[in-house]
This record gives structure tokens, sequence and C-alpha cells, in this order.
């Protein structure tokens, strides 16, 4: 039976073009807009023509894993994230797997074996250009592969390292539909206008050659001294970065008069630096912000506990800076030392995703008065002047596009020694506050189409698992890893009872219930060993 999918206009058009594309395309649509329900509608649509076919993921970190899991379940596809190059095959329940590119940079043979004839979906491809390795890994990885998605949130340039399987002219990779902020404000109830509050400040620092230098934002340096002037003004220890968050703060109390579950997000620069903001938040403010860094096994959970929550503020380093979808987050402090224009767009890109039924869903991001942030946000503001005041004046003009632009370089290390702020630039205000860019409905403008089913699995045959996510809201993939956390207390029992090493017991229970390892079982499988084990408990 064919299932109806609502997607956005865009996401149809686009989907047509794919249909009608060879083995690879790259599509490019600005944070918000839904690559993923677009990936995984097309993915869809492929495996109606060849049911075979597994699907592949790669996503850019461990977090994105279990988002792109979550999302794919909605569709009835089922993506293991907890997939390794342990691992000789893929479980009979899952249509496929859902990896790094970490992984893939280290496991590029196991990953080869299973992607012969699949469908790949190659999220953020852009991050496959951070290292030569990691190109030449998804090369031998994917190589395979029957059809090659790739999507990105912004276009990008190579200029070193040149990806596999997309399209180059002059350096810039060649999308097949491309979707732009622009064209998004303009489709309407797709992605939120977004300001930028800029603050300047009189910054002072000891530079590395001993001097002790001084200078406003408004000062015009080279590239070493405007990175040192940015990290100091972001210093826990001066007055800039909390006063700049205490504004940020205010203007998120403002708007959770009208949105109750309005978030804040402040980007920081290292975990040090992230803690050091939650501490300010809270003795400043009396809030309790959620910190999310890589170094904690438990960031993933952190993330989605605030996504869901109502909380002020979640404090994050590179975690949430691209793919990660809250979209009660309405505000944000741009507090990181890294100012190349991909990242700095994809940061911004978590403040624009558009809630159906909400009046004036202005969001606002903070930032310091730096140069080439405020070239970025330049970019960013002028389409959306543009496309709010089109809406109103002339439906029918053209869309705007950024220029496309090289990265900066990063920063310097450097010693801070005060960062006084100073007047905010008040340009960042709605220049349309008398217009309400979308009305208030439950009409998100989506369409609905009919798409196949995902292809039955010989490992649920019987209906021992139900496609899609069950009532509860628990996953395939969650439901299975619940299942071998269970086996694992089964086993530390029984080995303890028996003396039999935990090896031993492993062995013998995967033999009576016909695995050859757990992390190949399929939930039948897997609730077989637990009877088996808790059989073997009763008679001890």
């Amino acid at each position: 039976m064919t299932r109806s999918v609502k997607l956005r206009p865009w996401q149809v058009r686009a989907l047509d073009r794919f249909s009608a594309s060879g083995t690879d395309f790259l599509a490019v649509a600005t944070p918000g807009a839904g690559k993923t329900t677009f990936a995984l509608a097309a993915a869809l649509a492929d495996l109606a023509a060849d049911p075979t076919r597994r699907v592949i993921v790669v996503a850019p970190t461990a977090h994105l894993k279990l988002q792109w899991a979550q999302a794919a379940a909605g569709f009835g596809l089922h993506l293991d994230p907890d997939w390794s190059s342990n691992a000789s095959g893929l479980p009979a329940d899952m249509h496929g797997v859902v990896v790094t590119y970490q992984q893939v940079a280290t496991a590029a043979p196991a990953l080869r074996r299973l992607s012969s004839g699949a469908f790949v979906v190659l999220d953020e491809i852009h991050h496959a250009g951070d290292e030569r390795a990691w190109g030449d890994s998804l090369r031998i990885a994917f190589e395979p592969a029957g059809r090659r998605l790739s999507l990105s949130g912004t276009p990008f340039r190579s200029d070193t390292n040149a990806i596999p399987f997309l399209r180059y002219i002059d350096d810039a990779a060649e999308p097949d539909f491309e979707y732009g902020y622009g064209d998004a404000l303009a489709e309407g109830r797709v992605v939120r206008p977004v300001f930028f509050p800029r603050t300047d400040g009189r910054m002072e620092w000891t530079a590395p050659d001993g001097l002790i230098r001084s200078a406003t934002f408004a000062e015009r340096l080279d590239r070493t001294s405007s990175s040192q002037r940015l990290r100091t003004a972001l210093s826990l220890h001066g007055e800039w970065l909390p006063t700049v968050l205490g504004s940020a703060h205010e203007r998120l109390l403002d708007l959770r008069r009208t949105q109750a579950d309005a978030g804040g997000l402040v980007i920081a620069t290292d975990q040090e630096h992230a803690r050091g903001i939650a501490g300010l938040l809270r003795d400043r403010h009396g809030v309790d912000a959620s910190v999310a860094v890589s170094e904690d096994p438990e960031a993933s959970e952190r993330i989605a506990r605030f996504a869901a929550g109502n909380s002020h503020w979640l404090v994050a380093v590179r975690m949430v800076s691209e793919g990660v979808d809250i979209p009660r987050l309405r505000v944000g402090v741009y507090a990181t030392t890294t100012t190349t224009e991909l990242f700095f767009r994809q940061a911004v890109g978590r403040f624009v995703r558009w809630r159906p039924g909400l009046r004036r869903q202005q969001a606002y991001v903070f930032l310091p008065d730096d140069h080439r942030l405020r070239q970025w946000a330049t970019q960013i503001t002028e389409q959306r002047r543009h496309n709010l005041a089109k809406r109103t004046v002339d439906e029918d003009g053209e869309i705007e596009r950024p220029a496309r632009e090289r990265p900066s370089d990063q920063l310097s290390l450097f010693a801070a020694i005060s960062a006084t702020p100073l007047e905010v630039d008040a340009a960042h205000e709605p220049a349309f506050d008398d217009v309400d860019p979308e009305p208030a409905t439950a009409d998100d403008g989506t369409l609905p189409i009919l798409l196949a089913p995902p292809p039955p699995l010989p490992g649920v045959d019987g209906g021992d698992v139900p496609d899609g996510v069950p009532a509860n809201g628990v996953t395939r993939q969650k439901h299975k890893r619940a299942l071998r956390n269970q086996n694992t207390d089964r086993v530390r029992t029984l080995a303890r009872l028996t003396g039999l090493t935990h090896q031993k017991v492993n062995l013998e229970l995967n033999q009576r219930a016909g695995i050859k390892a757990i992390n190949e079982a399929t939930v039948a499988q897997l609730e077989s060993r637990l009877r088996h084990a808790d059989a073997w408990f009763r008679r001890l």
C-alpha cells in the first residue's frame, strides 16, 4: 500500500529532478528547509524501484546519527546507528545503517561490502573535504553504490581537497538542485527571518610578542590581530561576554511571553568556555543551562532533552552547529572564535526552523561586531530584507543569492586582559516590524504526495516488529539497544553465578539463540536470547 507523505513545494521539485538524474545528485538547501525529509522521500522512491537495495546514511556527528535513525523510522525505514566495522553484516530487520564520516575513514573496506548497489546519503557532504583521507575513504567505501545523494546546507568550495562524486566549476561544487535562504523566505512558511544584534567593545590583550594591544571592533586590524581581539571579547573574565549574554537573555524572556518554550543557544569556543558560560548564566540570571560538548558521552541525550523540553539555554561546542533540529530556538549568542562563512551559516541555520501556528517568528543571533562575522551576517540580512519586502510589494521579483566567499582562517593564541562592551548596533532591529510575514495558521504549506512503503524485511516476517515508529515512540533501533542492554545484564548475572567467563556465557547464549554476533541479531533473536538466559538462570 502507498503512504501519504507531506512535502514542501521545493522538496517535490527536487524529488522530480532527482528521479530523472543519474547515479550522483547534489542538493544544496538552506538549513531548516527540510533536507532530511527530502532525502528519506528520495530513498523510499528509489527503494520502490529496487527493493533489494540497502540504505546507508553518512552524517557529521554521532548525535546526528540518532536523529537520522529517528527520522527514518517515521518513514518506515529502519536504520542502525550502532553499526560498527566489527559486524560482518547487517541485521536482517534493518534496512540499513547510519555512520559518521569518521567511521568511513576507519572502516571504508567494511562499508564497501555493505554499499554494493546501495542507496547512499552523504549528509553535509562538505565535511568530506576536511581531510584528504576522508575524501579518499569516501570513494573507497561508496564507489560500488547504486545511487548517491549528497546534501549540504550551503554552497561550498573545494580549494584544496576535492570531494568525490561531485561536479566542480571553478573550484565550486555545482549542485543539481539549489534552494537558498532567500528562496525559502520568498516561498513562506519554510524558514524564519533572522536578525543580528552586533555589539562593539574595547578589548585589551597581550600579543605573542609581549606587546599590549588595544582596539575596538571598528578599527581595522590584520588577520592575526583581529583574531586576538575577537578571542579577548569572548573571554570569560571580561565584561563584553556577560553583557551580551544579559542582552540575549532579556530578548529570550521577552519572546517567551508569546512562545512559552522559546529557547536560546550559545555556541562556545571550547569545553572550558562552554562550562564557564553556563556558570555566567546561572550566577547572573539564575538559569541552569544545559551543556553539550563532544567529550561528554551523554551530550546527545542532553541535546535531545533540551529539544523536547522548555528550559531557557543550551551551551554547545560545535555539536549544534549543523543538522540538529531544535525548532524552539529563537535566540543565539555566537561566542565561538570560528569565523568561516560555512560554519557561520550552519550555526545561524539552527535558528531558522519554522513552526506552524506561530506569528512573528523572528529569531535573533547576537554577534561580536567583528568585520568577518559582520560580512556573513550582512549577506543573510540583505536576503531577509529583500524577501520580506518582496512578499508585500513584488511577488514576482528575482531572488538575490549570496556571493560565495573563501573561508577565513581560525584564530591564534593570545592573553586577554580586558573586554569592555560598547554600543549595540541598532540596525539589527526589524525593518518590517509592522508586517506579519506569515499569518497564524496550522497550515504548514506542505503538499501530500504518495510514496510506496519501504520493502519488507525478512527478519520481521510474521509481524514480530511493526514498521514505523510504535505508539510509545520507541524506534526499532532503541528497542534493540534496550534488549542488548538486558542481555548484557543477564550475562553478568550468569557469569557471577556459574563461575564461567563472560565470553563463555555469551558464546553459549548465542548458540542457543542461533546468533553469530549480538550486534547482528534481530529483535526476535535478541528476545529469544533473553528467554534462554532466563531459563538457564531458573535451572541454577
